[in-house]
């Protein structure tokens, strides 16, 4: 009997074990919560000895991808298997078989057909394919389990300095595709495009390339007096401008906040995967000067910048037009380079508390999600640092 499993009973599973949907295909439940497909098959080929008996028919195992929203359903999963199946059927080994089988290109698309129902942007499966074509063109032909970093090195190294940003999505998506592979054993062993431990030493950070768009930003050391002008002008616009720049957040982030997103106490904004650039949620530690100014705030809508309708967030056209009233020649987004350039001139913090402060981190989502939590302490306190220098320089 097969199809034994259901995706609710697989969402819900939290207790350690394998559970059999038939035909070989099982999910395993780790102790630490995290869940995985594999298919496991009696091998006729190999001989076995335990301490109570001996035989023809070790049982094998060859993992199928992480089960979840974002990696392997269970529909995927029993695909995968079936495909396992007709291996052993033919005499071949489902996990040597797997190696090599397919090319980077290949990969790309499967990786892009499983993920693209979850991404929120609808032409993102078209910027996905189109820059790996473009960026990562010596890898698309090779057998996935051929490349290695020297390959994705030679990739990223024309177009890290003069084009960093492009170079560290491509590196991000290539990481994603090989992470992806190696999940389901088309490759083996360490990511070659991970960053941590990897490519970092290789490669200069990406925060250290940025070069601040000098016509649009404002020098930090001019923040303070913008800051003073700014809390003179009483209007939501103005608010929404403060909570941009006193968050580090992008302008449609800012205008598009909903009170929901802040936590109870208010210290802590998290920012749901759909409005940010990265596709991840982005968590931003408040400081008291921000809780503040939210407080002060009437809340005559589910949105804490309604526009005249109220169903709906205030556009980034009100900014602009204050902020070309306030300061000529400037933008918004230019106050992210404004923080960029005060934490890198005038503090200690390392370079990864400042890419995450800025929701613009790198990395594979586990890490990432390890690093939200293990820097958040020290990100509180570069916000904190960050209003403080701002209030300064206004005379406050």
């Amino acid at each position: 009997m097969r199809e034994k499993l259901t995706a609710e009973f697989c969402a819900n599973s939290k207790k350690p074990g394998y559970y059999g949907d038939g035909g070989g295909l099982y999910l395993a439940v780790k102790p630490d919560g995290r869940k995985y497909w594999c298919f496991r098959w009696r091998d006729r080929h190999v001989q076995y000895t335990t301490a109570k008996s001996a035989g023809v028919g070790k049982l094998r195992e060859k993992g199928l991808g992480r089960y979840g929203e974002y990696d392997v359903s269970l529909k995927q999963a029993r695909a995968l298997a079936a495909e396992c199946r007709q291996l052993v059927r033919q005499g071949k080994d489902p996990i040597a078989n797997a190696l090599g089988k397919l090319s980077f290109s290949e990969c790309v698309d499967r990786y892009i057909n499983v993920h693209e129902t979850t991404w929120h942007k609808t032409k993102q499966a078209v910027q996905w394919s189109s820059s790996l074509k473009t960026h990562a063109a010596p890898l698309m032909n090779l057998p996935v389990s051929d490349v290695d970093s020297a390959l994705v090195l030679s990739c990223l190294e024309p177009i890290w300095t003069s084009k960093t940003e492009t170079a560290t999505r491509v590196r991000q998506r290539i990481e994603s595709v090989l992470g992806w592979a190696i999940d389901l054993g088309y490759s083996s062993g360490e990511n070659p495009a991970r960053w941590r431990g990897n490519l970092d030493k290789l490669l200069p950070m990406p925060t250290k390339l940025k070069k601040s768009r000098r016509l649009a930003g404002l020098d930090y050391r001019n923040v303070g007096p913008f800051m003073a002008k700014l809390a003179k002008v009483d209007s939501m616009a103005a608010r929404a401008l403060e909570l941009q720049i006193l968050t580090a957040t992008r302008p449609g982030e800012a205008v598009g906040a909903r009170w929901p997103e802040f936590g109870l106490r208010g210290e802590i904004w998290t920012i749901p995967a759909a409005r940010t650039q990265t596709g991840r949620d982005h968590t931003v530690p408040l400081s008291p000067r921000v809780v503040a100014l939210l407080n002060g705030l009437p809340r005559s809508s589910e949105y804490v910048f309604p526009g005249r309708s109220g169903d709906r967030g205030m556009t980034t056209a009100a900014g602009m037009k204050l902020l070309k009233a306030l300061q000529p020649g400037i933008t918004q987004q230019g106050f992210r380079s404004t923080f960029h350039e005060w934490a890198v001139n005038q503090t200690a913090y390392p370079d990864e508390v400042i890419e995450f402060a800025m929701g613009s981190q790198s990395g594979e989502e586990a890490e990432a999600a390890h690093f939200r939590s293990d820097l958040i302490a020290k990100r509180a306190k570069m916000m904190r640092d960050w209003a403080d220098f701002c209030d300064e320089g206004a005379g406050n």
